[in-house]
This record gives C-alpha cells, structure tokens and sequence, in this order.
C-alpha cells in the first residue's frame, strides 16, 4: 500500500481529538517538565556570569577611577605587593572590563549604548590568604587616590552558589520524575489509541498496507505530543527570563545585578526543551508501538 501524507495527517489528527485528555494530560506534563529543566539551566547560566569575576579564588575587588594615573595605579599595585594577607592579585584594564562589562549587562542594551569604554573602571582582582580579612585590608585601599571603591562580597557568592546548587537539584529531580511521567502518559495514549483500531489495523494489514505505514499515524501522535509541551515549555522560559529581570531591576540587588541572562542563553535554553520534548515524545510512541502493535 502506497504511503500517503493525507492518510497519516487525518489519521494522527483523529487520534489526537479521540483521545484529547489523556493527550492533554501528557502535554501538559511535559511542557511542565521542561520547564523546569529550561528553568534550572537558566539558574545556572545566571549564577556562572554572576561569579566569573569570582573566579579563583578573589574576595577583593578594588575599582579605580577611569581616570586614574598610572602612578596612582603604580602606587596601589606596590602597596598590594607588600600587603600580608594578600596572597595574589591582577590587574583588569579598562578595555577587558569593558568586554566584561558588555557581557555582565547583556540584559540591559539601552544602558549599554550609554556607556564607552572610557567610564568604566580599571581594577585589581585580588586574593586573601585569609577571606576573613577582606573587610580589614579592603578599608585599607578605600581611602587612597585614583579608588573609586572596594568591593568584598564573596561570603555572598558563596551563599548563593550553595542555594543554587541545591535549588538545581531539586528542579531537575523534579523534572525529571515528571518526564518519566510524560512517557508513560504518552506510552498509554498510543496504547489506548492502537487498541480502539485493532480492528482496522488488522483490515489494513489484510489488504497489503505495509508496517511502517500503520506505525506511523501512531508514532506522529507521540512526537507532536512532545513538541506542543516543549513549545509551551519554550513560552515559559522566556516568561522566567522576564521574571528573572524584573526581580533584578525591581529590587536592584547589587548581587543580583550581575545575574544575566543574555538572549543567547534563552535561545539555546529553548532550543534545549524543544530537542528534549520531541525525543521524550518520540521514545513514548516508539515504545507504544513496538509494545502493543502487533502487526
């Protein structure tokens, strides 16, 4: 028997309405299932750009003036090297803490085409051998010339690298009890649907229509299943990116600030959840099928 595209369309179409609550069902689950997972991977890209200037080990963070001498900026490099309780540091000219700035406010680009590179801030990164000494040596370099300001702030990275991790965990444990969950959803919609068309799955095969011209109406309604809860996966995860940024600019948390979520990372997020949805969907009605089709 001849593949033919109406055929499939009309018969997938009519399986989906046949059995519309438990297809709903499923969908639903998925597109909350996803969610969650686009939801985590935000989480962590955020919390990853909020902590890169953290990175290795810095507690410090020592901000000139843009427009700060370079013997003002000699004189503190000096008096760092001959600082005790600093255990290393390095310097971060204006034009690498413009890149890092451009990439830190990638969620705001009407104040990014208000800044230049010359008004952002030069400065030393620097490394205690005790990190409860940040406070002490930071009131150190406040008062001197060419600082704009000191910044100590890791207890606080630290906190909120702990609560992510945890919060991570959880949403993907979540996530991923409730993709289990789709399958099986979607396992028995295809079961139900093959079930009430044993009948005429038999005819078919009486008249010479081949397996996979049976199969595929069936592994259709799974698939499309799939991808209609990842797009509503998808819609939600640009709707957490939006509430992650009213959060910042609402409260403007100087942590929270650096929280970016740039449009590049929703993207492949989205992209992520709809790959994720259609194969969870695809795997359900491939199982179905092999299952319960007995042709």
């Amino acid at each position: 028997m001849a593949f033919s595209v109406d055929y499939v369309v009309k018969e997938t179409a009519s399986n989906l309405w046949r059995n519309r609550l438990m297809s709903l069902a499923a969908i639903l689950t998925i597109a909350v299932s996803l969610a969650l997972v686009g939801s985590a991977l935000l989480i962590k890209q955020g919390v990853s750009v909020a902590t890169s200037q953290w990175q290795g080990g810095t507690q410090l963070l020592i901000f000139l003036q843009p427009d700060a001498t370079k013997a003002q900026t000699s004189a503190i490099n000096t008096q760092l090297k001959g600082t005790a309780a600093v255990k290393s540091y390095f310097y971060v000219n204006q034009a690498a803490s413009y890149v890092e700035f451009k990439r830190l406010e990638a969620n705001q680009p009407d104040f990014l085409t208000s800044v230049t590179e010359r008004q952002i801030p030069p400065s030393f990164r620097v490394a205690l051998k005790d990190p409860a000494e940040a406070a002490t040596v930071g009131q150190i370099f406040e008062q001197q010339a060419g600082v704009m300001k000191v910044e100590f702030n890791r207890s606080a990275i630290d906190t909120m690298l702990k609560i992510s991790s945890i919060a991570q965990i959880v949403i993907l444990g979540l996530a991923t009890i409730l993709l289990l969950s789709a399958s099986v959803l979607i396992l028995n919609v295809i079961r139900v649907a093959i079930f009430s068309r044993r009948r005429e799955v038999t005819v078919m095969k009486l008249v010479g229509a081949t397996n996979w011209f049976i199969r595929i109406p069936f592994m259709l309604e799974g698939l499309i299943q799939g991808l209609l809860g990842a797009t509503v996966a998808a819609i939600a995860v640009v709707g957490v990116r939006s509430l992650f940024n009213y959060i910042i600019h609402h409260f403007k948390a100087q942590l929270l600030s650096s929280f970016v979520l740039s449009s590049h990372d929703v993207l492949m997020t989205e992209l992520f959840v709809v790959v994720i949805g259609t194969v969870v969907g695809a795997l359900g009605s491939l199982l179905a099928v092999r299952r319960y089709l007995d042709i």
